[in-house]
């Protein structure tokens, strides 16, 4: 099949990028549309073989915007088939962008006969992809609207799926649900929100925090309301406070590469490589930036699906850069506003319970990048590493799956994680207040006993009944577990209610 847009520059410019999602190919068909997995092109309007050009002005139409891609093929193309357009065209939207883009990425100015007239053109159609105010160029009359910069950019489509996600307005119904609750209510639900975050941020990295630890994590947490800007002296301050060995605190961003490994031994089991130090300095710089500067413009769980996932592909430290990329979206989240009053979204928490999801988000950009490198085993804990893509695969990258995934945990974690710890302390406080004023029962066996009951579904075991036998008297327990039913009810009964008025 013959390739059109990006596919063919693809093949024809031997370009290392990440594998196209719907390539462009030549079939029997009247107009352009989407079949399975490809963009079917009738050959009536595909570009010939040769004109590169033509094909990039295709894919910008047809196809979207593909920076790491058109970086690397737009230098290529001769300057004068830029000029030769121009002069047929001056004013095209397809050209201005096309040539707009290549002198950001060459350093070569193009030969205009004219000043560019009309109105500015996005290069992101906000139609197609989440967007910011932009940067513009009034020499081609665009705008660059991207999630950063054309040093480091994201890509985020507003897909149907991340659309209904941010119409859900996932702050401010966290934010309502809270105000919502008596204070002390919400005080407790906000102590076991830190209190889960940091235990299983720490568990998704197979780990379980010591009592210090933790108390470090949850400090962290708090900070964050601080809205401190990102510098590399903060963000190192952060990696030495999540990490207990003196040996892997970090003093600045790595001047080493790094690499993940599975179970796999040697080079068989690197599983993901990011990129070199130099490159990863200069790409946290522009992350940073983005953070500080550009993040306020977005929505602020996109930019914190971005900061948090850029962080983590970008690894700038030896250790510690999973639980900090986590904390970043907590962050993030404050920095903008999105959470006051202490409020925090146990996404970690979230995460863990969907650690399936969590790794396929972080693999839509590890895995094809992998192959990017060669990898050679010379002993134990010694691997050599070649890198034969292009910076742009990392300057560029498509945020789309993280940002989603992002969304969809901020969601859970609103609607499951933190409504079923609210509900369990209202069981608890209505159980507790039910038997205390029936029987005298030691106030931490009684909550001990109401606990395990509420989370064994409403009965106290018998190995429960056996352990407390010498202290509470066989009838409370059935008291117990009776007025730990009707609590459930009732609780069960108040959720269905507010579904019915919701729908």
């Amino acid at each position: 099949m013959q390739a059109v847009g990006y596919a063919h520059l693809h093949q024809q410019l031997q370009l290392t990028v990440v594998p196209l999602q719907l390539p462009a190919v030549v079939q029997p068909v009247t107009r352009i549309q989407q079949i399975g997995t490809t963009l079917a092109v009738p050959a009536a309007i595909a570009p010939a073989a040769n004109d590169l050009l033509g094909h990039a002005l295709f894919a910008l139409k047809h196809e979207g915007i593909n920076l790491a891609l058109l970086a690397q093929a737009l230098p290529k193309i001769p300057a004068e088939a830029f000029e030769d357009a121009l002069r047929s065209t001056p004013n095209g939207i397809y050209i201005r962008k096309a040539c707009y883009l290549r002198e950001a990425f060459s350093g070569e100015l193009l030969k205009q006969q004219a000043p560019v007239r009309g109105p500015f053109v996005d290069i992101f159609d906000p139609e197609h992809y989440i967007t910011k105010p932009g940067e513009r160029s009034s020499r081609w009359r665009v705008e660059f609207n991207g999630l950063g910069s054309l040093a480091y950019c994201a890509t985020v489509e507003r897909t149907p799926h991340i659309k209904a996600l941010l119409d859900y307005d996932i702050p401010g119904r966290a934010r309502a649900f809270m105000q919502s609750l008596p204070p002390i209510m919400m005080d407790r639900a906000i102590n076991w929100a830190y209190l889960h975050e940091t235990k299983d941020s720490f568990a998704i990295e197979r780990e379980a925090p010591s009592e210090d630890k933790s108390r470090k994590f949850i400090q962290l947490l708090r900070q964050a309301h601080e809205r401190q800007p990102l510098t590399e002296d903060y963000l190192v301050a952060l990696q030495n406070a999540t990490i207990s060995n003196p040996y892997d605190m970090a003093g600045a961003f790595r001047h080493e590469q790094n690499h993940l490994a599975g179970a796999l031994q040697g080079a068989a089991g690197v599983t993901y490589v990011p990129p070199p130090a130099e490159l990863c300095r200069e790409l946290m710089e522009s992350l940073m930036h983005f953070a500080n500067e550009d993040a306020a413009r977005t929505d602020p769980l996109v930019a914190a699906g971005i900061i948090s996932f850029g962080f983590v592909l970008l690894h700038p430290f030896m250790d510690g850069n999973g639980r900090l990329s986590r904390f970043l979206i907590h962050q993030t989240l404050c920095r903008a506003g999105a959470l006051d009053n202490g409020l925090l979204l146990p996404v970690s928490v979230a995460m863990k319970r969907n650690e399936r999801g969590y790794l396929q988000a972080l693999q839509s950009f590890s895995r094809p990048v992998r192959d990017f490198w060669d990898v050679q085993w010379i002993d134990f804990g010694q691997l050599n590493f070649q890198f034969r893509g292009d910076a742009a695969v990392y300057r560029y990258w498509d945020a789309t799956p993280c940002v989603a995934f992002t969304l969809e945990m901020a969601k859970h974690a609103l609607e499951v994680e933190l409504r079923e710890e609210t509900t369990f302390l209202a069981c608890f406080d209505s159980v507790y207040k039910a038997v205390d004023e029936q029987f005298d029962v030691r106030g931490s066996e009684l909550s001990n006993l109401v606990m395990m009951c509420l989370t064994n579904g409403g009965v106290v075991s018998r190995h429960r009944r056996k352990q407390f036998q010498y202290t509470v008297p066989a009838h409370v327990f059935d008291f117990i577990e009776q007025a730990a039913r009707q609590a459930l009810a009732d609780q069960q009964s108040e959720v269905e209610s507010i579904d019915d008025d919701a729908k």
